[in-house]
C-alpha cells in the first residue's frame, strides 16, 4: 500500500507524493502562548509527532516547523490583567508582568509538556515577533496585487479584501455570504465585515513594546499573517503538509490559504487536521468546568500512559475522555510492558536489558495501518496481537518465537514512542537505567531469600519477605515460569495505572 493521507482541502484520502523526492516539509500550528497548555494542544503535538516519525521511518528527511504565536490580543489582555490582580484568571499570575515575559513563561510550560510526553522538538520553532520584516513583505505583495488595503478610517490597520479573491472559502467549502464577520477588528475601517486584519495599528493604552514600525504606521501583525510568513520562510513558497487542530480550519487556516495563494504562493499541498478532545461526549469548556489539563493527567498516570492515551485514536477522530480512560490506557501499557520484561528475562538469561533496541522492519500489518492515513488504532492492534503471540510463545517455552515477537513489539512501539524500555520514559518518570538495574538486583536478592525460606519450610520468614516487598509497592506473582514482580509508581497506584512488570530469574521461588 502506498502512503496515503486525508487532505482537508479536497476532502479525500490521496496518495502522498512529496514535492521534492526524499524530502518532506511539514508546518503545524503551535501554541498561542497566552496560558497553560490544554490537552487539545498536546494531542495535536503527539499526532504530528507520530506523523513525523512515520515519515522518517518511511525514508524521508523531514523538516518540521512548529510556530510560537508570542504576540496576540489575548496575550496583551492577560498581561494588562496582571496589573489588576483581582482581574486575573491565571492561578500563578505574576504581578505587573510584561506581555513578553508572560508569553515566554507559557512558552516554557508548553515546552515542558511536549518534552514530558515525548513530542520531539521541531527542526525550527520560530516566534512571530522574530519575523516582522517577512510579514511586511507579504502585506506589500498583497496590496500590490490588489488583495489588501489600508483601513478606510486611517487607524493604521491593513485588511485582506476577501471579495477580491474568488477562491476565498475553498478550504472549508463555504460561500463568502454565509460566513460570519471577522472578529479581529472593528467594522468602521473595512470594505466588508469579513475582511480580516493583516496588520493592526497601535491603539491607545497598548504597550509601546507591542508595536513595530511599518509602512502603514506602528502596530503588530494579525494572527493569520504570522503563520503564512513563517511557513514560507522556512519551507518555501510551496511545501508538503500544513497541519493543526480541527478548530483551526476556519478562520485561521482558511485565511492563511487565501492570503498566501493571493500573494502567488502555492503554499500547502496537503492540509491535515487532528480531531478534538471531548469530555464524555461534550466539548471541554472552562465555563462548564469539564476541562482536564495535561498536568492533571500527569498527576494521575505516568507520562508514557498519558502519551498512549492521547495518541491511541486515529488522528482525525474525536478523542473522548471519561473517568477511567487513563486506567484503560495504563492497562494496555502494562500488557506491553509485562510481555517485554518477561521476554527479556527469558532471552537475556536473567540479565536486564533496559533500552533494548532492534533494527528491523515493522510487521506488514502495522506498516499498512500507518500508511493508511496514520491508522494508529489498527497499528496498535498489530502491537497487541504480537504481545499475545509472544506471551503464548513464552508459555510454550518457544524462545525463538518469543524473540521474534519481542523484536516486532519493540520496532512498532519505537515508531509510536510507547516502548516502555525507551530511555525517554526512564527520564520522564525520574528513573534511569542504573536505578532500574539496582532495584532489580535488590528485589532478586529478596526473592532468593524467600525461595530459600520456602525450601526450608520457614513460611513465616517467606511471608514476611513478601509482606515487606508489598509494603514497598512490589507485588509478587508465583507462576510455573518463576516469580513475576511488579512495581507500580505511586502516581499510577493512586490512579489505578499500570505497573512495571519483571520476572524472577529462578524458577519456583
Amino acid at each position: 500500500m502506498s502512503l496515503r493521507f486525508y487532505d482537508t482541502k479536497t476532502a479525500e484520502v490521496r496518495d502522498f507524493v512529496p514535492l521534492h523526492e526524499g524530502r518532506v516539509g511539514l508546518y503545524y500550528c503551535g501554541a498561542t502562548v497566552q496560558g497553560e497548555p490544554h490537552v487539545g494542544h498536546i494531542r495535536s503535538g503527539i499526532a504530528f509527532d507520530q506523523l513525523t516519525r512515520w515519515l522518517s521511518y518511511s525514508g524521508y528527511a523531514v523538516t518540521v516547523i512548529r510556530n510560537v504565536t508570542d504576540i496576540d490580543d489575548k496575550i496583551l489582555a492577560k498581561s494588562a490583567a496582571s496589573y489588576l490582580p483581582e482581574a486575573s484568571e491565571d492561578p500563578v499570575a505574576v504581578e505587573n508582568e510584561p506581555w513578553w515575559a508572560l508569553a515566554f513563561r507559557f512558552e516554557q510550560a508548553f515546552d515542558n509538556a511536549y518534552e514530558t510526553l515525548g513530542v520531539d522538538k521541531p527542526t525550527y520553532e520560530p516566534r512571530a515577533t522574530g519575523h516582522i520584516p517577512e510579514m511586511h513583505q507579504l502585506i506589500s505583495r498583497l496590496i500590490e496585487a490588489g488583495h489588501a488595503y489600508p483601513a478606510l478610517d486611517e487607524s493604521g490597520d491593513v485588511y485582506f479584501d476577501v471579495r477580491s479573491w474568488e477562491r476565498y472559502g475553498e478550504l472549508t467549502r463555504q460561500h463568502i455570504d454565509d460566513m460570519q464577520a471577522a472578529g479581529d477588528a472593528g467594522l468602521q475601517g473595512k470594505k466588508d465585515p469579513r475582511d480580516f486584519a493583516l496588520w493592526k495599528g497601535h491603539k491607545e493604552g497598548e504597550p509601546a513594546t507591542a508595536a513595530w514600525a511599518s509602512p502603514w504606521g506602528a502596530g503588530r501583525p494579525g494572527w493569520h499573517l504570522e503563520c503564512s510568513a513563517m511557513a514560507t520562510k522556512y519551507l518555501g513558497s510551496s511545501f508538503d503538509i500544513h497541519g493543526g487542530g480541527l478548530d483551526l480550519r476556519f478562520p485561521h487556516h482558511e485565511n492563511e490559504l487565501a492570503q498566501s495563494a493571493a500573494a502567488g504562493d502555492g503554499f500547502a499541498n496537503f492540509w491535515m487536521h487532528n480531531g478534538m478532545v471531548t469530555y464524555q461526549g461534550e466539548k471541554m469548556s472552562k465555563s462548564v468546568g469539564n476541562v482536564v489539563t495535561p498536568a492533571e493527567m500527569l498527576a494521575m498516570a505516568r507520562p508514557l500512559v498519558v502519551r498512549y492515551y492521547l495518541g491511541q485514536a486515529q488522528y482525525r477522530s474525536a478523542l473522548d475522555y471519561k473517568p477511567g480512560s487513563l486506567s484503560e490506557a495504563a492497562a494496555a501499557v502494562e500488557r506491553i510492558e509485562g510481555f517485554m520484561q518477561r521476554a527479556l528475562k527469558t532471552i537475556a538469561d536473567g540479565r536486564s536489558s533496559f533500552g533494548y533496541m532492534v533494527q528491523q522492519p515493522v510487521p506488514k500489518a502495522f506498516a499498512e495501518a500507518m500508511d493508511d492515513d496514520l491508522n494508529v488504532p489498527q497499528a496498535l492492534a498489530a502491537v497487541h496481537e504480537a504481545v499475545r503471540r509472544g506471551n503464548s510463545a513464552l508459555d510454550a517455552r518457544d524462545t525463538e518465537a518469543a524473540r521474534t515477537a519481542l523484536d516486532e513489539v519493540t520496532a512498532m512501539t519505537d515508531i509510536l514512542l510507547i516502548n516502555p524500555l525507551d530511555p525517554h520514559w526512564n527520564t520522564a518518570t525520574g528513573a534511569d537505567p542504573a536505578t532500574q538495574e539496582a532495584l532489580e538486583a535488590l528485589v532478586q536478592n529478596q526473592l532468593q531469600a524467600r525461595a530459600e525460606a520456602r525450601t526450608n519450610k520457614d513460611y513465616a520468614r517467606a511471608d514476611a519477605i513478601r509482606d515487606a516487598l508489598t509494603a514497598a509497592g512490589i507485588t509478587l506473582e508465583d507462576t510455573a515460569d518463576g516469580v513475576h514482580w511488579t512495581l507500580s509508581p505511586r502516581q499510577d497506584r493512586a490512579a489505578g495505572g499500570g505497573p512495571t512488570t519483571y520476572q524472577g530469574a529462578n524458577h519456583g521461588q
